[in-house]
């Protein structure tokens, strides 16, 4: 007979960590219920579809489910945990509810732990299958339940920390308290009544634009509903430009287009190569930004293959549609492009910028872009921009950069002296139209330049930021992340380092210099890389 908790635990989807490697996995045998692997580190369940947020999601229906089967009463708790969540029960229930745990990884080995407020270090979580897990669970002031979940090919692996832990609050008068701070209060009325409260209070990781079928209104109670001061409730969109460099229409209007690119990394093909790199950064966003309201990608009248346009969520925005002269069309420079971005018909006013060679790294919150008043996080390079004017040597990037340096000192009396990391730009809309209205007549140039020439501002990944900080609407942060040229001798233990880890809130994979010589190899080891590390396909692949 199949229980509720059968199917809790039967159609959860799990989350990423690190990759299965730390031990040596092997088929069990077929049998009832979920498909499981073992290793080093217990049990783990196999599960299509996987995603931190489907881990997280998966692990507190089934614990929910459980103490339903038992009729305990429950609610959520706003943790301070963004992974896991929090379930609080009564004291008085901790008999009922020991006695379902146990049945529960009785019939599905998981891990528990103990979790002591006090404690300066928590001990490691115990495999259910081990007696020492059940030893100190009697008085435990909070227990953890968790069940490790992989993807089909191995490559993740979402362990407790994605977690249900459950509070045994104590009965104080007219009041349950807590056993333990969390993020909004010590008490709950013991006789409360119970209400729905939105997934993103429980979470940073998801916002009111996460689909409710990957994160659900939650049973709390009405002292869980407050705006925190630190709360991000307005949306977030992301924005990428592409282009597939191998399309033989575009390839026409490339070759047919007036001007000349100025510096030999301006025109190198090895810019407009697709390496489908984009599939991969929109599953990032799948996988570890769920909160992300809508992504846009801005394109030349062009597809990619592997994409769905039937599903609410993202959108291609057209250059036609965007550019606000049409005579500056078509253009073959991504400054150019990057200016008209605030032209998206729907954008929102916080944005993030994404190069189709940059990528969400592990589960990473808005707040590591924006801060909760809505103020733009940017991230200053540790190079310098050169000393002086406009040169005829200067890369496209330094020549923007003094560009950008010339207006802004004009302007704000402010020089500005660092270019920004390849990390996903976080930009206000409105600092960038006014942005366009402040210096009508280096914006119109830059549009209108088809290539890349010296005379650009680069609009998203330097000019936008620093006006939007001198205006009162941007701050410099920082975050773990990584940049990685491509054409490096060594770029397969690279990668490998950067697949074992999985330590970095974003990457960029860049390619300006490649040769026709390096790309097959590289290819080859790209391909690997990107299944291993995304392997949960978005829901706008066909």
């Amino acid at each position: 007979m199949t229980t509720v908790f059968d199917h809790a635990l039967g159609q959860a989807a799990g989350p990423v960590g690190r990759p299965a490697r730390d031990g040596v996995v092997r088929q069990r045998p077929a049998a009832a219920g979920p498909t499981t692997v073992t290793a080093e580190h217990g049990d783990v369940y196999v599960e299509p579809g996987l995603t931190p947020l489907a881990a997280r999601e998966a692990n507190r229906s089934a614990v929910t489910a459980l103490l339903d089967s038992a009729g305990v009463a429950h609610f959520a708790v706003r943790g301070t945990s963004d992974h896991g969540t929090v379930v609080a029960v009564a004291e008085e229930d901790r008999d009922r509810v020991l006695g379902v745990v146990f049945r529960g990884l009785s019939q599905y080995p998981g891990h528990l732990g103990v979790i002591d407020p006090d404690a300066p270090r928590q001990a490691k979580p115990v495999s259910s299958r081990d007696p020492k897990a059940w030893r100190e669970i009697a008085g435990a002031r909070v227990l953890q339940v968790s069940w490790s979940r992989t993807d089909p090919g191995r490559h993740l692996l979402l362990g407790h920390e994605y977690g249900c832990a459950i509070e045994f609050w104590q009965r104080h008068g007219t009041h349950l308290v807590a056993p333990r701070a969390n993020r909004a209060t010590w008490a709950v009325a013991a006789d409360g009544a119970g209400v729905l409260g939105a997934a993103r209070l429980f979470s940073r990781f998801v916002s009111d634009w996460t689909p409710g079928h990957l994160a659900p209104a939650l049973a709390t109670r009405p002292e869980f509903l407050v705006n925190c001061a630190d709360d991000i409730a307005f949306p977030v969109d992301a924005v990428y430009t592409w282009v597939d460099g191998d399309d033989p229409s575009w390839q026409r209007r490339k070759a047919q287009a007036k001007g000349e690119a100025y510096h030999a990394e301006s025109a190198s093909d090895a810019r407009f190569i697709s390496r489908d790199e984009l599939r991969y950064s929109v599953r990032s966003l799948h996988l570890f930004a769920p909160w992300i309201r809508n992504v846009y990608i801005v394109t030349d009248d062009q597809v990619p293959p592997w994409l769905r346009e039937d599903l609410p969520g993202l959108r291609i925005a057209s250059h036609r549609e965007i550019f606000r002269d049409p005579a500056d069309l078509p253009t073959f420079n991504s400054h150019s492009i990057e200016s008209q971005l605030h032209h998206i018909e729907g954008l929102a006013e916080h944005f993030l910028y994404f190069n189709d060679d940059m990528f969400m790294g592990r589960p990473v919150a808005p707040h590591a872009f924006f801060t909760p008043s809505g103020t733009a996080r940017y991230f200053p390079s540790r190079n310098r921009i050169p000393q002086g004017p406009v040169a005829e040597t200067d890369t496209p990037v330094d020549a923007a950069c003094k560009n950008n340096r010339a207006l802004l000192l004009e302007r704000f009396g402010r020089v500005i002296t660092q270019p920004m990391e390849h990390i996903p730009y976080a930009l206000r809309r409105s600092a960038m139209e006014e942005a366009e209205r402040d210096f009508p007549e280096a914006w119109a140039r830059t549009s209108a330049s088809r290539f890349r020439a010296m005379t650009d501002l680069s609009p998203t990944s330097s000019f936008a930021l620093y006006y939007a900080a001198l205006t009162g609407r941007g701050q410099p942060g920082s975050m773990p992340f990584t940049y990685l040229q491509l054409a490096v001798p060594d770029l397969a233990d690279r990668l490998r380092r950067l697949l074992d880890g999985r330590d970095q809130d974003s990457f960029c994979l860049n390619d300006a210099f490649s040769t026709p010589e390096d790309i097959e190899s590289q290819q080859e080891l790209l391909d690997g890389f990107l299944n291993a590390y995304f392997p949960t396909p978005s829901p706008h692949e066909r």
